[in-house]
């Protein structure tokens, strides 16, 4: 008799744990919407402004680091820009291939504080698309921003963030994986 409560308890127990794990990406989110942290901006391509707040004036802050063991360089040619909302601003980085092989990068943006994510807007950005990059090559990759003219007026400061991966391993197997399973239909349709 002991042992069968103690199996549901146990069985319970367990149903709890996967409830509260699924739950914990929502739960999450909402904790970053009440508190304003981990900013993660939108990523679709915004459209153009149209109208601009000359009244104030914002500093935005750019920052990048490599994943661990990521071969990349990427830095901004400016390191902050003082815009008004609603002002267009293009930005330069740089981004280089510090290994001796072909390698491909991913750039992920981050935004503090998070509350500013829903008000910083890229028309274009290198972070939209994958980076090919020669071995020890470089490119210039740009940045076309603004921040939204409803921006809160007590956000003075903001900092775009990119983390930068290596990705050339995933892209290449996935090319892999996509190029059998193009043989193994030939093959098929071939019998």
């Amino acid at each position: 008799m002991n042992n069968v409560k103690l199996l549901k308890k146990l069985i319970l127990t367990s149903l709890l744990m996967f409830a509260f794990a699924f739950a914990l990406v929502p739960l999450y989110d909402v904790f970053c919407d009440i508190t304003g942290l981990n900013g993660k901006p939108n990523m679709e391509q915004a459209q153009v402004s149209a109208k601009s707040d000359e009244s104030r004036s914002v500093r935005v802050t750019f920052i990048t680091h490599a994943q661990a063991g990521a071969p990349f360089k990427v830095k901004a040619k400016r390191y902050s820009v003082d815009v008004s909302p609603g002002e267009m601003e293009r930005i330069e980085f740089i981004a280089q291939n510090l290994s001796s092989s072909n390698k491909i990068m991913q750039a992920v943006p981050s935004v503090a504080p998070g509350r500013a994510a829903k008000y910083l807007h890229k028309v274009s950005c290198f972070c939209f698309n994958q980076q090919p990059l020669t071995s020890k090559g470089s490119a210039d990759l740009p940045l076309l921003f603004y921040l939204d003219e409803t921006l809160p007026n007590d956000i003075h400061e903001v900092t775009l963030s990119y983390t930068i991966y290596d990705i050339t391993a995933d892209v290449e197997g996935k090319v892999a994986s996509n190029s059998k399973r193009d043989g193994e239909l030939v093959n098929e349709n071939s019998i």
